[in-house]
């Protein structure tokens, strides 16, 4: 078990990853890719550059200063984070992951296809955390909304409670191996429908489809989603933080993209350094 496990290893989590490890801890950094910055043309508006440079390549740099200090770098695609009072452990499609304290960088969901309804019905029907929320599904209709492999995970807790369960594409192509078990509805959901609570979803066309949970899992899991899977606070949508970019549950820090604001590398760094020094802060109070 690493003592901090950091998911992402993009400007934020790199950031977070050089303090906690020049402070002798050793850090783990789990993710898919370094996120936007790896598609960033060109980037010259950063401190110290002495000629722009892509952010694939301002990236590698801070992948490898993280390596030098002795990080662990993972390549995986994370979809579930739990807390359970002692260390978090975070579930991708390749293993499992540990840690006595936790940072999330895994930069902004910028997910598209969000239909009207859906943040209303949050908690009454609406849900981002099947293994949180899938007991009180047994035997009524669910859905979830996605299509990749994050679906399929959310999809998988719920087939051997729920009385059915039927993936929402949304429109998008399928991207993982659905069993026949699983319904597929490929057509676009104009809206989720409900007053109270969560009655169904109308899809393009105008069809009513009657569902009793919907559960939500686009692309892939983000910062939001593993937030909410590990029990952190939300108001009006957005994750609760302290000064130090901690959330709610003790141990678990926020930095970069992730967090909302404005969404520059030079923020994502300060964050991260914020977010690495309250870890420290942490790890020493409990030592």
């Amino acid at each position: 078990m690493a003592d901090v496990l950091i998911l992402g290893y993009g400007p934020a989590g790199v950031s977070a990853a050089l303090y906690v490890l020049r402070a002798g801890y050793k850090a783990v950094l789990v993710g898919k890719d370094p996120g936007a910055l790896s598609k960033a043309h060109k980037i010259e508006n950063y401190y110290g550059l002495a000629a722009p440079v892509s952010g694939a390549d301002l990236a590698e740099i801070g992948k490898r200063q993280a390596l030098a200090l002795g990080a662990e770098v993972l390549e995986d695609e994370v979809l579930d984070l739990m807390f359970d009072g002692g260390e978090f452990v975070a579930s991708g499609l390749k293993g499992v992951y540990r840690g006595r304290a936790c940072v999330l960088a895994t930069g902004s969901a910028r997910k598209g296809g969000l239909m009207p309804g859906l943040a209303e019905l949050e908690g009454r029907g609406v849900s981002y955390c099947a293994v949180c929320d899938a007991f009180f599904y047994r035997k009524k209709r669910v859905a979830v909304l996605g299509s990749g492999e994050y679906a399929l995970h959310e999809a998988a807790e719920l087939w051997n409670l729920a009385g059915s369960v039927t993936v929402l594409t949304n429109g998008a192509a399928v991207t993982a191996g659905f069993p026949d078990k699983v319904l597929l509805e490929p057509r676009k959901v104009r809206r989720v429908c409900g007053a109270e609570r969560l009655e169904g979803v109308e899809l393009e066309g105008g069809e009513v489809l009657d569902f009793d949970g919907l559960f939500v899992a686009l692309g892939s899991a983000s910062a939001t989603d593993l937030a909410r899977k590990a029990g952190a606070a939300f108001e009006g949508g957005r994750l609760v933080l302290g000064e130090a970019m901690q959330t709610t549950v003790p141990g678990l820090f926020a930095a970069g993209d992730c967090t909302g604001g404005v969404l520059q590398v030079a923020v994502a760094v300060g964050e991260g350094a914020k977010a690495g020094l309250a870890v420290n802060a942490f790890l020493r109070a409990r030592a």
